[in-house]
């Protein structure tokens, strides 16, 4: 059945035909799972999110509308939504687990290279974490999902021109931040030494 496409697969499984809910599952699992963990930060929490966004799509499945929109849109809206509320239930926010994937190693690098490296990427997180959520948002569905302009506004309900503006604003806002950090970092070790 995964030969089937999603307007298919959707009119089955709005008919109660749980195999090709199947399909879809089958097919989004892995870009919805990956939204809510670079969102939330832990596997934990990102497995029960996800779950709770199926378990959602499926109950409401029947009452799907097609809007001209992908279904993965619906699906990314369902799991903005929960992440959302989930922030909000737990009253924190929290930081991404660096060391989860921050590690890089290759065999070609000196110990050093790898160090500063991975610095540089922990710094850029934290202030990609610092960012509002549509923001933050923004950053996963475009360098995470690697999705277009024209898809990532459907995703966030705003037109193709609004989104090249929130990147680039986001963009230079992320530059500013990066530089602040590096700066205040060279200030810091400089009064150290």
């Amino acid at each position: 059945m995964p030969a089937i496409n999603d307007e298919m697969a959707l009119s089955l499984a709005a008919e109660g035909d749980q195999e090709a809910f199947g399909v879809l599952y089958e097919r989004y699992i892995g870009k919805i799972y990956s939204y809510i963990y670079y969102r939330v930060g832990n596997h934990s929490d990102t497995e029960d999110l996800t779950a709770r966004v199926f378990l959602r799509a499926f109950c409401h499945i029947g009452t799907y509308t097609d809007r001209g929109l992908p279904f993965s849109a619906w699906l990314y809206r369902i799991a903005h939504n929960l992440v959302a509320n989930w922030y909000r239930d737990n009253k924190r926010r929290k930081d991404i687990p660096l060391n989860d994937f921050l590690t890089v190693k290759s065999d070609n690098d000196h110990p050093e290279s790898t160090l500063l490296h991975n610095e540089e990427r922990e710094r850029l997180l934290l202030v990609i974490h610092c960012l509002p959520p549509d923001r933050q948002q923004l950053i996963i569905l475009k360098f995470v999902e690697h999705l277009s302009n024209a898809e990532i506004g459907q995703i966030m309900g705003r037109t193709e021109g609004a989104i090249k503006s929130l990147y680039h604003r986001t963009l230079l806002s992320l530059r500013d931040e990066f530089i602040k950090i590096n700066e205040d970092d060279i200030t810091v070790r400089g009064k150290v030494k």
